[in-house]
């Protein structure tokens, strides 16, 4: 199960503690932000408890205009249900009341240093959320970011998806992962792939050693993280095993629900598997824009046998 505290969310967004400094362990269950709009007039039919509460202008406002008593009472009926913590975006003044009810029901209070949108905030907040309590798995391979598009490659250990990496770097391509990939699962369509921190920068060479490949290459040959369009498995080559076909049927691996299309490349001496790599992902690219190369050619070929 993943584990987000408010005090990790109060270090990635630099936020300032006002009350509950003591509480920052509180455990985040559920991604996604909420602003208490209607729970502010009484409706809480559909209020998500668990999920941080972010105070704008709006809502601010409002209280603002509201008597003592009466504004006492609406803070009152939110703050009793005990979510994570209230984040007030930079810029709004006269918490006094808001930090009272905080500090009654031991709920941290914090504030954005500075001046910021709500709703920017809000999506930035929302997108790192759901990165680090996304269900996530990891699998043996590498992954690569191939003219905008995330490929994994798999295969055996030492059938050469690392040494294929390096090629693909020394051809202005990207490496995201060696190894050991680590894959998130954002949304039903989505499947991101990145490093586990202890291997990022680095690529293993069988012969060579351990290459930090930002250091060898510059930060152009790295990236920290990639959706994952495209599975590619490394094989030993095997006679008389490779089709011929013009257009082969689509074949997907399944990762927590999520298919990924899959082909099979195998490897040779002499076989530019870099090059056939690289094929891969603009042929997956053109198939997203409506585009078969097959098709167009049995096209061509229609008006010979009509």
């Amino acid at each position: 199960m993943k584990r987000l505290t408010i005090d990790q969310v109060v270090r990635r967004f630099s936020l300032s503690v006002l009350v509950g400094e003591h509480h920052l362990q509180s455990e985040i269950k559920q991604p996604g932000v909420h602003r208490p709009g209607l729970e502010f007039v009484g409706h809480f039919d559909f209020f998500p408890t668990e999920r941080i509460q972010v105070l704008g202008k709006k809502e601010i406002t409002y209280l603002h205009k509201l008597s003592h008593k009466e504004r006492k009472m609406r803070i009152g009926n939110i703050v009793q249900y005990h979510p994570p913590c209230f984040i007030v975006t930079a810029g709004e003044d006269g918490l006094t009341y808001l930090t009272q009810h905080c500090i009654e029901e031991n709920i941290p209070l914090l504030v954005t240093k500075e001046p910021v949108a709500t709703t920017d905030f809000i999506a930035q907040l929302d997108a790192y959320m759901v990165k680090e309590l996304a269900p996530e798995i990891a699998v043996h391979g590498v992954c690569v970011n191939v003219f905008g598009i995330g490929i994994l490659l798999r295969g055996d250990s030492g059938v050469g998806k690392s040494e294929t990496a390096h090629t693909l770097i020394g051809r202005g391509h990207r490496l995201v992962a060696d190894d050991i990939v680590v894959l998130k699962k954002l949304s039903a369509q989505t499947l991101l792939g990145t490093h586990d921190e202890k291997t990022k920068e680095f690529l293993a060479l069988r012969s060579i050693g351990l290459l930090n490949v930002v250091r060898s290459y510059g930060q152009k040959a790295f990236q920290n993280e990639t959706r994952i369009a495209l599975e590619i498995n490394l094989t030993k080559w095997e006679k008389d095993a490779l089709y011929n076909d013009l257009e082969q049927e689509p074949a997907y691996t399944d990762y927590m629900g999520i298919k990924i299309p899959s082909m099979e490349i195998q490897l040779q001496p002499g076989r530019d598997i870099a090059g056939l790599i690289e094929a891969a992902a603009n042929n997956w690219y053109l198939r997203q824009q409506g585009y078969s190369a097959a098709e167009d050619f049995y096209s061509r070929l229609a008006p010979e046998f009509s």
